[in-house]
């Protein structure tokens, strides 16, 4: 089973695009030349996070924009824009109902995975786009700290 990462890839591209804004272009193929995916992909979730109300962009010209301040989006709008109401945890169906953990296990799953969506969805929702921005700044400024460092 391949897991998703277009939730991450969402997250990366709005990203991109707010640190990039005015230095280089923000065609798809630049932000899918970061992501490491192809230009169609970002296309796609532009569109959805376009729908969501997350981007603004306009037909023809490589310039996105976020449409609300980076401390007003969340990884819950995110998430939420691309996964839509896919669950986080998946049970699985095909089991022995003669058996008693087959015959049991989806009703025990389904509780405890409703708990933890619960509170993964509420963290998420607590965490705004502005920190993973600021997060990779801080990291990037260690990052060519350290190799000035090394370099003398």
């Amino acid at each position: 089973m391949k897991i998703s990462t277009r939730f991450s890839d969402a997250i990366h591209l709005l990203s991109f695009i707010h640190i990039y804004k005015g230095q280089i272009s923000l065609s798809s193929e630049t932000i899918a030349g970061s992501i490491e995916t192809s230009p169609v992909m970002v296309r796609k979730l532009m569109g959805e996070l376009r729908r969501a109300g997350l981007i603004e962009t306009t037909h023809g010209t490589p310039d996105p924009k976020l449409a609300k301040a980076t401390d007003q989006i969340s990884l819950l709008d995110v998430y939420l824009a691309v996964e839509k109401d896919k669950p986080l945890f998946q049970i699985d169906y095909k089991t022995n109902p003669d058996c008693i953990v087959g015959g049991n296990i989806q009703e025990t799953l389904k509780e405890y995975y409703n708990q933890a969506e619960v509170a993964a969805k509420a963290k998420l929702n607590s965490i705004k786009l502005s920190d993973v921005i600021d997060t990779i700044l801080v990291k990037q400024k260690e990052k060519e700290a350290f190799k000035r460092q090394t370099e003398q």
